[in-house]
């Protein structure tokens, strides 16, 4: 056995240092350490989330598999597609979201067309039918809430664009405001119109009601399981927002109002679609709100 030379104590000396010295930091107070214990601590649980917002085929896991994508005008154009999972297979069950386990949307870019339908489940294939009159570039939305959700209130978001081609009408985006009217003459206005609405912000909605005789509505049928169903587009994005009705199920309308939970998780400007069911058949009201 050799012995130590000069060159092996330096380096045991030279360790020994180094352990001190880490040992040293470990142990060593962190200034103001007796003032961080009362700071708030920020988890994930704390942050404001927006649902996935529909501008992927894929998300958490899932995945839009088209089979019958829309490329024709017509009242009733046929679309059919496949829910992947995360294993790869068709998903063909999921929680009701608001009565239906699948909502599918569909928007033109200039948000002048819009459609909310439920497909119907046949085999591992869902199919719906959308009426498109008009040519232009659509994004279509499927929003589900998977069997394993951490959060029913949020759904999965999952959307691809197409195309129908031919002569087209556009129409320009109408400018944020507080009052609308549906097509069949109900005029519908945001109580809250004056209030800023900022993004990843919780924050409430407000509609009042009026019928096609100026009358407050204090009353309105139940629709996909609430009193009314609100879902937003990024104008430029086209992006999708789901909000939630804040008023349970049945509740009088006070003032005509009706009252939706919302947070939207980008500025700029926003297609909302009001639709409720009065007087035995439903109707769908358009109105654009600044998100800033």
């Amino acid at each position: 056995m050799r012995k130590p030379r000069f060159t092996d104590w330096l380096f045991l000396a030279l360790a020994l240092v180094i352990g001190a010295a880490a040992v040293f930091v470990a142990l060593r107070p962190t200034p103001g350490a007796d003032h961080s214990a009362h700071r708030p601590v920020v988890t994930a649980d704390l942050v404001p989330a927006a649902h996935s917002d529909g501008l992927s085929e894929a998300e958490s896991g899932y995945r839009f598999e088209r089979i019958t994508t829309p490329a024709v005008r017509g009242p009733e154009v046929p679309v059919a597609f496949r829910i992947l999972g995360p294993d790869g297979r068709p998903v063909t069950r999921f929680l009701d979201n608001q009565t239906k386990q699948m909502h599918f949307f569909a928007v033109r870019d200039d948000m002048n067309v819009f459609q909310h339908v439920h497909p119907t489940l046949d085999g591992d294939t869902w199919h719906t039918s959308l009426a498109l009159t008009d040519g232009g570039a659509y994004r279509m939305f499927a929003e589900f809430v998977p069997l394993d959700t951490k959060d029913p209130r949020h759904p999965v978001v999952l959307g691809v664009p197409f195309t129908v081609p031919g002569d087209t009408t556009f129409v320009p985006v109408p400018a944020p405001a507080g009052e609308t009217v549906t097509a069949t003459g109900y005029r519908v206005a945001r109580v809250d119109a004056a209030e800023r609405i900022s993004p990843l912000r919780a924050q409430v909605i407000r509609f009042a009601l009026r019928g096609p005789d100026g009358a407050l509505i204090t009353a309105v049928d139940p629709h996909l399981g609430a009193n009314g169903h609100l879902t937003g587009f990024h104008t430029m994005l086209l992006s999708a927002t789901h909000l939630h009705p804040a008023q349970p199920l049945g509740a009088r309308l006070v003032n005509g109002e009706l009252t939706f939970h919302a947070l939207f998780s980008d500025r700029g400007e926003y297609r909302l679609f009001l639709e409720f069911s009065h007087g035995g058949r439903v109707h769908t009201a358009a109105i654009t709100v600044a998100v800033d």
